[in-house]
C-alpha cells in the first residue's frame, strides 16, 4: 500500500496594496514575512522594481533617492528549488520626500500592547520626526515609561488587547500600570464603565485632538487560537474584530479629523529554540505563525480601502527583520534594532499621510 505525501500547505503570499518608504531611509521587505511556509530557505525569491533595491537571501531593501519620489509598482515571485512558480504578488511601494510635511504640526497618539510599552519605537518615531525638514511634532498619551525621550508618550501596555482598551475598568488603581482603568473607560452617569474617548482627550490633553492615532495590536488578543483548527483562528479573529470596531468608531466619533493608522500586526522570531524556551512546548513558532499571517491577511481586508473614512492601512510587518530583528531569548518582542524597524514603517506611513498620498 502506498501513502500519498501530504501537500504542501499553499504560501498564501501577502502584500498589501500600498507600502512606504522615505527618500534618504532605508525600508526593507523580508520574504518570511509575506508567505505561510516553515522554510522559507527552500524557495526562491524575486523582486520586479524600477527602483535600484538590493536583493539578499532573506530581504529585498532600498534606500530611495530623491529622484525616486513617487509610486513604484513591485511584484515578488515565489518559485521552488526547480524553478516551478509557487506564487507572485504585487504591491506599490510609495516613496515620500524627505520633506514631506515640514512646518505642518503633528499631534500623534500611540496605541498598543507590550511592543509599544517598550517605548522603543515610539522612542524611534521621535527621533525620525526631530530630523530636519520635518512636521513639528507632539505625543499625546499619559503613559511616560523611565525609558521614553524628551515628549515621548503613548497608551501601550503591556499584555493587553482591544477588547481590554474598550471595556476595562479597575474600581481600585494602585498607581500601576499593571493594576489600572483603560485610559478609555470611565464611569458613567449610571455608575457603569463607558468607552469615552471623547472625555479622555478632554480630561488629558485640554481637549486638544490627535491629528493620527495608531493601533498596534493583535497578538495578545490572538496568539492562544488553536493553530490546526483554522475555522477557530478566525472566531478568534472575529471577536477582535468587533472590539477594534467599537474603538475605531469612538476614535472617529470624539476626533473626526484623525487619520487612523491600522498596524499589521508583526511576525514572530524565526528561531523556534526561542518559543521552545519561553513557552516548554506549550506554544511554538509555527503555531503562531500560522494564526498571525492568517491575522494579517484579515487585517488588510478588513481595513483596506477605507481611505474615506481615514482609517489606513500601517505595512508594519513587512519590515522587520525575523531574524537579526528579534533576541534570541524572546518569540515576539523585538530588540533594539526591530524595534527601530517598526518606527521606520510608522514614520513612512505618517509622512505620506502629511504628502496626501
Amino acid at each position: 500500500m502506498t501513502v500519498a505525501a501530504a501537500e504542501p500547505e499553499p504560501l498564501r503570499l501577502t502584500l498589501p496594496a500600498h507600502w512606504f518608504a522615505v527618500v534618504g531611509q532605508e525600508m526593507s521587505l523580508y520574504y518570511d514575512n509575506v508567505v505561510l511556509t516553515e522554510t522559507p530557505e527552500n524557495d526562491r525569491f524575486g523582486i520586479e522594481c524600477n527602483l535600484a533595491g538590493e536583493s539578499g537571501e532573506r530581504c529585498w531593501k532600498v534606500t530611495p533617492t530623491a529622484k525616486d519620489a513617487g509610486d513604484h509598482s513591485l511584484t515578488v515571485t515565489v518559485s521552488d528549488a526547480a524553478g516551478t512558480v509557487l506564487g507572485r504578488a504585487s504591491t506599490s511601494l510609495r516613496v515620500i520626500p524627505a520633506n514631506a510635511g515640514a512646518g505642518r504640526q503633528v499631534a500623534l497618539l500611540i496605541v498598543g500592547d507590550s511592543l509599544t510599552h517598550a517605548t522603543a519605537y515610539p522612542n524611534a518615531i521621535a527621533s525620525l520626526l526631530s530630523q530636519p525638514e520635518n512636521p513639528k511634532w507632539q505625543m499625546l498619551g499619559t503613559h511616560r515609561p523611565a525609558g521614553a525621550q524628551e515628549g515621548v508618550a503613548h497608551e501601550g501596555y503591556g499584555g493587553w488587547t482591544w477588547a481590554r482598551f474598550t471595556t476595562h475598568y479597575e474600581p481600585n488603581p494602585d498607581g500601576t500600570y499593571n493594576k489600572r482603568s483603560s485610559p478609555f473607560v470611565f464611569l458613567g452617569g449610571e455608575k457603569k464603565p463607558v468607552l469615552d474617548v471623547a472625555r479622555y482627550l478632554d480630561e488629558s490633553f485640554g481637549g486638544k485632538r490627535p491629528t493620527h492615532v495608531t493601533f498596534l495590536l493583535g497578538i495578545n488578543d490572538c496568539f492562544g487560537a488553536d493553530p490546526e483548527v483554522p475555522s477557530a483562528i478566525d472566531e478568534r479573529i472575529d471577536v477582535m474584530f468587533a472590539e477594534a470596531d467599537k474603538l475605531v468608531a469612538a476614535f472617529r466619533s470624539a476626533a473626526p479629523e484623525a487619520e487612523l493608522g491600522i498596524c499589521l500586526t508583526t511576525p514572530p522570531n524565526a528561531r523556534e529554540s526561542v518559543f521552545e524556551a519561553n513557552y516548554k512546548g506549550r506554544f511554538h513558532r509555527w503555531g503562531w505563525k500560522r494564526i498571525q499571517h492568517r491575522l494579517v491577511e484579515r487585517e488588510i481586508a478588513k481595513f483596506a480601502g477605507r481611505e474615506a473614512e481615514n482609517t489606513f492601512v500601517v505595512p508594519t510587518e513587512l519590515n522587520i527583520d525575523p531574524v537579526d530583528g528579534y533576541p534570541e531569548n524572546n518569540g515576539v518582542h523585538p530588540n533594539a534594532f526591530g524595534y527601530k524597524q517598526i518606527g521606520a514603517s510608522i514614520y513612512a506611513w505618517l509622512k505620506s499621510r502629511l504628502r496626501g498620498l
